[in-house]
């Protein structure tokens, strides 16, 4: 029996085995009444609403909650409106320490909502705030389920956001919350005049390190379980009419553009100086309640901060998120894993070079939404042609369709890269995923590349990829992931990601957790088996192999930390640099290693986590620590770090490698809507500091004001081989504003 048709039986398998699933409704109470829409919810629209009672998440899971909620959600026409008083017995301890929009830090309570708009369980949009009435809203995917890689997503998304509003008011009691969501921001399917939804609530008390839900959620899902739409409760709404909003939101931009670059025999620098005075458009569309379109002319992403600095001590490409906003809108539908952070499209292709530099985008269209039961999504991109690079276009069509029952899919992938030099590269995939009993899921992936000038579409594995997986996904009992992947010599997704090229291999995690219950100190424990074994197909060598223990545990107090040891072999057939001078050769390397981490509570002013990882190191040693505290010093400041030391030593070949990647940033509220940034970051290995200052005016969702300043600075160690000295390489100034009318 051959691979293809092991492929077909397994499909068939899950076929058989997948079974259908039912779930109980509660409706939402229409309402016509009026809101004074001030953060008080004292008006008589709210006697009429839905009421939902929480119950405690953590640190006691299934407790009454320590503190009272009231929370109710209703609806009219244009609005879903969702209201919760938040009382307190001692309202001394009410924590508020940003005014941040999309702020991150648990530090804050914190109250919202999240929405499973197709009631698909693996995506939803959440609407949060704090005491000080910011807006917090994020986008969830893939069930909020944690990647199993080192760059560790939890595909929650913060830079995703639409127009809503949302007011808070304090009390002698504690605080209260009025929340106006449009309907035209959520996209939602109608069938037969009704539109269900799944719903989650959620309510953080930080002082006792409370978490209180609706619904109830078992613990076996572990601290994500607030966020997966999966356990979501669903709410079914009548006589929703269809909005189709038109947003049209113009861009002015002028600034300065100073560069130092070296020539190509790296001996001196040339110097260039742009002034920019331009503008652009950005449209979106609601052709339907469930169909969005996003138009884009002289696209432009100055306002968006910069990546941050890493350290590189692999022989693979490191993996930065997309933070620009144009590419945020349901995108979770494009993604098409190829194992870890690698994917089959990557956004940041589009208007980005090989060195992070940003490339001119003409513009380009987008379309997202739910036609009948199957997901779509669509992209066509164009840049623009510069002294290095050619224009080029890029491609992307998605299908995907719920089959089964609620937790299961299947879908289909096309990507396109085409050049002006006509060098073009296109790829396809299928995936599928299926909740086959209980908490076990099953997975495939199927995908091919052409070669550059289009062709080789065909049978052989050489430009293919192929990928299947067993996963149990639980906190609770015994819990396990194994994944088999093949990718073939010739695959090269050029409008994708991947980490590693033409390799196969087994990867096994096997976890027994524990929830210990309301007497412990513990709110989970566990303990861990990981084994990886990657070989190269070209000549079948061993590209490397991992195997250890491990032992994590989180405390009901929201101090966690996990410990993991590791054997390690590496087959290295190609020699690769570390840094100057610093180079690992060809051989075979067995060693041990490693790896531990510890988080302090993130709901105290002041929180951090630290991770060590010490052992051998191919034919050396190595001793890496990184620590990242924050500080919420009050609701207007608040001060992050992050600090990452690696020292490499190879006695042997008398090589060693200090590294240090330093980074600091300071965000100033003056309100919800005023806000300014800063920070620096040092990088040894490049030799280079990188500052960025940000200021933003946002009055309302969709208007804003940037003044933006970026440079990057050489220090001293960056002038060798006789090379001038300079002060700066880049320096970019820029002012934006845009400014968004609803048609």
């Amino acid at each position: 029996m051959n691979l293809k048709q092991k492929t077909i039986y397994f499909i068939l398998f899950i076929v058989i085995t997948v079974y259908a699933q039912g779930q109980d409704v509660v409706s939402i109470i229409k309402n016509n009444g009026e809101v004074n829409f001030d953060g008080v919810p004292d008006e008589a629209f709210w006697q009429s609403a839905q009421k939902f009672d929480m119950v405690m998440h953590a640190p006691n899971n299934g407790e009454a909650p320590s503190e009272n909620s009231a929370i109710y959600i209703s609806y009219d026409d244009n609005f879903l409106w969702v209201s919760a008083r938040l009382d307190y017995n001692d309202p001394t301890n009410i924590v508020s320490t940003s005014k941040k929009r999309d702020e991150e830090s648990k530090n804050p309570d914190s109250f919202g909502i999240l929405l499973d708009t197709y009631d698909d369980n693996e995506n939803a949009l959440a609407f949060f705030t704090m005491p000080e009435g910011q807006r917090i809203d994020f986008a969830v995917s893939n069930d909020a389920q944690m990647v199993p890689s080192f760059y560790g997503s939890t595909n929650i998304n913060y830079s995703w956001n639409t127009f809503w509003d949302v007011k808070t008011a304090k009390s002698d009691d504690g605080w209260a919350v009025e929340m106006r969501i449009p309907f035209s921001s959520l996209r939602f399917q109608v069938i037969d005049d009704k539109v269900k939804m799944g719903l989650l609530i959620n309510r953080t008390i930080s002082h006792c390190n409370e978490i209180d839900t609706y619904p109830e959620l078992d613990p076996r899902h572990g601290m994500l379980a607030p966020n997966k739409p999966s356990l979501a409760q669903t709410i079914v709404f009548s006589g929703l009419k269809e909005a189709k909003p038109v947003y049209i939101s113009p861009y002015i931009i002028t600034g300065t553009d100073k560069l130092n670059e070296l020539n190509d025999a790296e001996t001196d620098f040339n110097y260039s100086e742009d002034k920019t005075l331009t503008g652009g458009l950005d449209v979106k569309y609601s052709l339907t309640s469930n169909v969005t379109m996003d138009l884009s002319i002289n696209t432009d992403f100055a306002q968006v901060e910069a990546d941050d600095e890493m350290v590189n001590l692999t022989r693979y490409a490191l993996f930065y998120p997309e933070k620009r906003m144009f590419f945020q809108e349901r995108s979770s539908i494009f993604n098409f894993s190829l194992g870890g952070p690698s994917q089959l499209f990557y956004s940041r292709r589009i208007g980005i070079d090989d060195d992070g530099v940003p490339v001119p985008i003409h513009g380009g269209a987008r379309l997202t939404g739910r036609m009948g039961k199957w997901d779509i999504g669509f992209m066509d991109m164009q840049t623009r042609k510069t002294d290095d690079l050619v224009s080029e276009n890029f491609g992307v069509l998605r299908f995907r369709r719920q089959v089964f029952n609620a937790n299961s899919y299947i879908g289909a992938i096309i990507t396109s890269r085409i050049s002006a030099d006509s060098i073009n590269q296109y790829s396809y995939g299928i995936d599928g995923i299926f909740r086959v009993f209980g908490d076990d899921y099953a997975q495939f992936n199927i995908a091919q590349t052409t070669d550059s000038v289009g062709n080789n579409f065909s049978g052989s594995f050489d430009p293919g990829f192929f990928s299947i997986s067993w996963e149990r996904r639980s906190q609770k009992g015994i819990a396990y992931d194994l994944s088999y992947s093949y990718s073939g010599k010739d695959f090269d997704p050029q409008v994708g990601f991947m980490s590693r090229y033409g390799l196969k291999g087994l990867r096994l995690r096997l976890q027994y957790g524990w929830l210990p219950g309301t007497d412990s100190e513990l709110f989970s424990y566990s303990v861990s088996f990981f084994a990886n074994n990657s070989k190269r197909v070209t000549d079948n060598g061993l590209e490397s192999a991992m195997y250890g223990p491990g032992i994590s545990f989180m405390t009901k107090r929201g101090w966690s930390g996990r410990i993991s040891l590791f054997y390690s072999v590496q087959g290295i057939d190609e020699e690769f640099e570390l840094a100057d001078n610093v180079v690992v050769p060809v051989n075979e390397y067995r060693y041990f290693t490693s790896r531990s981490t510890l988080s302090s509570p993130m709901s105290k002013p002041i929180s951090t986590m630290l991770t060590l990882s010490a052992g051998e190191f191919y034919d050396g040693n190595n001793f890496t620590v990184t620590a990242q505290p924050i500080f919420n010093i009050s609701s207007s400041v608040q001060i992050t770090g992050y600090y990452n030391f690696n020292h490499v030593v190879f006695p042997a070949r008398n090589q060693e490698l200090n590294a240090h990647v330093g980074r600091i940033k300071v965000l100033y509220m003056y309100n919800t809507k005023l806000s300014a940034s800063a920070f620096v970051q040092y990088n040894s290995i490049e030799n280079l500091t990188v500052s960025n200052f940000r200021l933003r005016y946002n009055p309302k969702e969709g208007n804003d004001l940037y003044l933006v300043y970026n440079e990057i600075r050489p220090t001293k160690n960056y002038f060798k081989n006789g090379l001038p000295k300079i002060n700066l390489l880049s320096q970019i100034i820029q002012v934006k504003y845009v400014h968004t009318f609803r048609l």
